[in-house]
C-alpha cells in the first residue's frame, strides 16, 4: 500500500518520523532527514478477550482524535474502540539526545466488563539493498531487526514479550495468533506481543515502547544498548521534550506575536508556531541543509521525491528563519552547505542530499545559482554582519561570474570578452542540438516548477537580483579600504566588475521588457514561447524587485493572473493548464499574491488571498503543497517548508 500523506511529523536534530492522522508510524529517517528510511510498515493492534486483532490505525469501531501537546513536536493520538469501550492514548516523541522514538500507550477501560488485553506490533523494514533481506533476533522485551548497515530495535520498558513470530505472521496476526520456535531468522517483517493482563472497568494501564535506530554492531553491544535505554526515565524525557520545544517556540517568536483575540487570529498564530516547530525538523544540524519536506513518495510513483535540499527553496526558508531569529541555522546553510555544494564553475545544481552530495537531478536551473547570491545579501539585511559577507564574498563572486557567462551571448553585450568557454554550456547546447535539431545561443534552463525548458521571467528576475545584490555587497564592504586587505588590484577588479554588472543589468531589463511582455495579452508572460500566465511572474516584483508593484504593465499582469489562475474557491493555481496532481491551488501561489497586494497597499485583496491559506491549513496547522479544490483540505505534500516560509514572510509584512 502506498502511503503519501504525512499528517504529523516529530523529530530531533538527527531523526524525523511521520504519522497518519490515525497514529500509524509511516516513516523513520536517520541519521539524516533525507536518508535513510527504514519503515515499510509499523502496525499495532490489540486482541481483547477472544477477539481477532483490532488494528489501532484501522478498525470500523475506532474513533480518532489527534493533537500535538501545545507548542511542541510531541504527538498524541486518542483511539477509542467503541465496541469494547477501550480508550488508548498513544503519545509519540523523539528523545532530544538519543536516537530513540518513544511510543507511550495509556489504556483506559471505560466499559463495564473486564478486558483481557494483548498488544501486538507487526513491523516490516525496507530491505537492505546490498543483500536484499532484513533479519530479526528476538529479545526478552522486544525484537532486533537488522541488516548489514543498521539495527532497528523495538522493545518495551517493564514488560517481556509473551509471543513472537519471525516468519509468516502476515496472516496469523490478523487472528491475534503468533508463534515461532526460532529466536532468530531471516525475515523483513516480524511480530511481537505483550500481555497486558486484565484491565478492569475504569482501570488504567501503561505500556512504553522504544524504537532505537543505529548501526549494526556485535550482539552484546546492541543488547547492552537496549538495556541502557530501558533504564532511562521516559517520563523525564517526555517532560524534557515538551519543555525544550515550548522554549524553542518562545525564543523564536521573532515577530513577537501576542496571544490571539479571536478564532481567526488563533489559526494564524497556530500556523506560525507550527512553522517555527517545523523548520528544525527539516534542517540538517551538521551542514545547515534544509529539505523541502519529509518524503512522500520514495518509489517515484507520482513525483520526483521531496526530501532533498533545493537551493531555491532553501533561500525562502532561510529568509523566514532570519525573521524567526534562527540566524545561526541560516548562516550554517550558506557557510557550510552552499560552499560545499558549489560547482567548480560557480553554479549550483538542482538539488542535493543534506550531507552535500549531489542528489538525483533532471535539469539545469539557473535560478538555483542566482538565488544563493540573493539569499546571502538577505541574511546580511537581518544580521548586519559584514564578516558574514566577507566570508561568503568569494563564493558569491564565483556565482556571479557564472551568471555573467550565462547571459553574455543572448544579451549581445559588448566589452565583456574575457570569458572562457563554459563546459556546462557547451554540453547543454550539444544535447539540445541532438534532441531538437536546433542550436540555441543560450543555456536552456528549467523554470522554477521544473517542468518547462527555456528562458523564463522568474529566472531572469533572479539573475537581475543577484547582480543587484553583489553590487550592494561591494558597496558595504568597500566602505573601508581595509575590507579588501588594502589590495589595489582587488579594488580595481571590483570596480571593473561593477561597471560590467551595471551594463548587464540595463541590457537584462531591456531584454525582459522586449521579450517577456505580450502586447496582445497586455501582460508579462512566463516565457516568450508558450506565453502562459504563471504566478512566478510576481517574482519580478517580490522578492527580486526588477519592477515596482504599481507599474502599469505589472498591474495589467496581475489582472491577467486573476483572470487565468484564480479558481472558484479563491485559491490560485501555479500556471495555466497546470495538471500536476490534478492542478489544484497552491498556498505558495496565494501567499505570493498576498505579498504583491501588501506591496501595493491593497489590504482587502491581500486579506482575501491570505485568508484562503489560513482557512485551508491542516488539522495540525501544517500547510500543504496543494489544496484540494473540492474538500479545501491540504493534499499531496503536507508540511512543505517553502509554503511555511512564505507564510512567515507574509506575516512579517502584515505585522510590521
Amino acid at each position: 500500500m502506498e502511503k503519501y500523506l504525512n499528517e504529523a511529523i516529530i523529530g530531533n536534530k538527527k531523526m524525523i518520523a511521520t504519522f497518519t492522522g490515525k497514529g500509524e508510524l509511516q516513516r523513520v529517517y536517520f541519521p539524516n532527514k533525507d536518508n535513510k528510511q527504514y519503515v515499510s510498515f509499523f502496525q499495532t493492534g490489540v486482541k481483547i478477550n477472544n477477539s481477532d486483532l483490532i488494528y489501532l490505525h484501522d478498525d470500523i469501531n475506532n474513533n480518532y482524535k489527534q493533537y500535538y501537546e501545545v507548542d511542541t513536536n510531541v504527538l498524541n493520538t486518542e483511539i477509542t474502540n467503541t465496541y469494547f469501550n477501550l480508550k488508548i492514548i498513544q503519545t509519540d516523541f523523539i528523545m532530544l539526545k538519543e536516537n530513540v522514538i518513544v511510543k507511550k500507550y495509556v489504556y483506559l477501560n471505560e466499559g463495564k466488563i473486564d478486558l483481557d488485553t494483548k498488544f501486538f506490533i507487526h513491523s516490516e523494514l525496507i530491505s537492505d539493498q546490498s543483500n536484499n533481506f532484513v533479519s530479526c533476533k528476538i529479545l526478552d522485551n522486544g525484537m532486533l531487526q537488522y541488516a548489514h548497515d543498521f539495527a532497528f530495535s523495538t522493545f518495551a520498558k517493564g514488560y517481556k514479550i509473551s509471543g513472537h513470530q519471525i516468519n509468516g505472521s502476515k496472516e496469523t496476526i490478523k487472528r491475534g495468533e503468533i508463534y515461532d520456535k526460532d529466536y532468530i531468522g531471516m525475515s523483513k517483517d516480524s511480530s511481537i506481543c505483550f500481555d497486558l493482563g486484565v484491565i478492569k472497568p475504569q482501570e488504567k494501564k501503561v505500556l512504553e515502547i522504544c524504537i532505537n535506530v543505529g548501526e549494526n554492531k556485535n550482539v552484546s553491544e546492541m543488547e547492552a544498548e537496549v538495556d541502557r535505554i530501558t533504564k532511562i526515565d521516559l517520563n523525564k524525557e517526555y517532560s524534557n521534550a515538551k519543555s525544550y520545544w515550548r522554549k524553542y517556540v518562545k525564543s523564536h517568536n521573532g515577530l513577537n506575536l501576542k496571544e490571539p483575540k479571536n478564532s481567526y487570529e488563533e489559526r494564524i498564530f497556530e500556523i506560525y508556531k507550527r512553522s517555527i516547530l517545523l523548520f528544525p525538523l527539516l534542517t540538517d544540524n551538521d551542514t545547515g541543509a534544509i529539505i523541502a519536506s519529509p518524503e512522500v513518495d520514495e518509489n517515484f510513483t507520482k513525483c520526483g521525491r521531496y526530501a532533498y535540499c533545493w537551493p531555491r527553496d532553501a533561500i525562502f526558508i532561510t529568509r523566514a528563519m532570519d525573521i524567526l531569529k534562527m540566524d545561526k541555522e541560516t548562516e550554517k546553510f550558506y557557510k557550510v552547505f552552499c560552499k560545499k555544494t558549489q560547482s567548480k564553475n560557480g553554479m549550483w545544481e538542482q538539488r542535493f542530499y543534506t550531507d552535500g552530495n549531489l542528489a538525483p537531478s533532471w535539469g539545469y536551473q539557473i535560478d538555483e545559482t542566482a538565488s544563493v547570491v540573493y539569499g546571502v545579501y538577505e541574511h546580511y539585511k537581518y544580521t548586519k554582519s559584514e564578516k558574514f559577507l566577507k566570508d561568503n564574498l568569494k563564493m558569491c563572486e564565483k556565482a556571479i561570474d557564472f551568471l555573467k557567462k550565462y547571459v553574455k551571448d543572448w544579451l549581445d553585450i559588448d566589452g565583456i570578452d574575457e570569458y572562457k568557454r563554459d563546459v556546462v554550456k557547451d554540453e547543454i547546447e550539444e544535447d539540445t542540438l541532438k534532441r531538437t535539431g536546433k542550436k540555441h545561443k543560450y543555456h536552456i534552463s528549467y523554470d522554477l516548477w521544473e517542468m518547462c525548458e527555456g528562458i523564463h521571467l522568474y529566472s531572469l528576475a533572479s539573475i537581475y537580483s543577484a547582480f543587484d545584490c553583489i553590487l550592494k555587497i561591494y558597496k558595504i564592504l568597500g566602505k573601508n579600504v581595509s575590507d579588501f586587505d588594502n589590495n589595489r588590484l582587488k579594488e580595481e577588479k571590483i570596480q571593473k566588475n561593477e561597471r560590467e554588472i551595471e551594463k548587464i543589468q540595463i541590457k537584462l531589463k531591456n531584454y525582459i521588457n522586449n521579450n517577456m511582455y505580450d502586447e496582445q495579452k497586455k501582460s508579462y508572460v512566463r516565457n516568450p514561447e508558450d506565453k502562459k500566465m504563471d504566478i512566478s511572474i510576481i517574482g519580478a516584483v517580490t522578492p527580486f524587485e526588477v519592477f515596482k508593484p504599481k507599474e502599469v504593465k505589472i498591474k495589467n499582469t496581475i489582472e491577467s493572473i486573476n483572470m487565468h489562475l484564480r479558481t472558484y474557491t479563491g485559491g490560485y493555481q501555479r500556471f495555466e493548464q497546470d495538471n500536476y496532481m490534478n492542478g489544484n491551488p497552491w498556498p505558495i501561489a496565494n501567499l505570493w499574491m498576498t505579498l504583491y497586494y501588501l506591496e501595493t497597499g491593497e489590504k482587502k485583496k491581500a486579506k482575501e488571498a491570505f485568508d484562503f491559506v489560513v482557512k485551508t491549513a491542516g488539522k495540525h496547522y501544517f500547510l500543504g503543497e496543494q489544496i484540494d479544490n473540492n474538500t479545501l483540505k491540504p493534499t499531496w505534500v503536507i508540511g512543505l517548508g517553502w509554503a511555511h516560509a512564505m507564510f512567515v514572510i507574509v506575516l512579517e509584512k502584515l505585522y510590521k
